[in-house]
């Protein structure tokens, strides 16, 4: 993915967002809903009410970058929380960009030891 790296802070908006808004409308999200300052260059993620859409928005320093996927098939998932943010690492970031479950990640069990 193009975009802000690793180490960067990431926020999800737990909950619906109307995925008509733009730049201006996430903004506005992240600030009042998120507490967080839009220019931080931290990455604020937004999920459709169906799923299937999640919008990244993302300032670089010289202007805000909004990234927007839809999937052909399934849904992003995101947490059941009250609280209305949830944090991510950049990794589980990644993982939700390509549509894996990132709260718990299959990494198999750790090969037996022989010997």
């Amino acid at each position: 993915m193009i975009g802000p790296g690793t180490g960067v802070r990431v926020y999800l908006a737990c909950g619906a967002t109307d995925m008509r808004k733009g730049i201006a409308g996430l903004s506005a999200l992240a600030q009042e809903v998120l507490r967080q300052k839009p220019t931080s260059g931290a990455v604020f993620a937004f999920r459709g009410r169906k799923g299937d859409r999640l919008k990244l928005l993302y300032w670089d320093g010289q202007g805000f970058c909004l990234y927007y996927k839809v999937l052909e098939r399934g849904r992003f998932p995101w947490p059941n929380t009250k609280a209305g943010v949830a944090r991510l690492t950049s990794a589980q970031l990644a993982m939700l960009w390509e549509g894996i479950d990132w709260r718990r990640p299959d990494w198999g069990a750790p090969p037996a030891r022989v010997g």
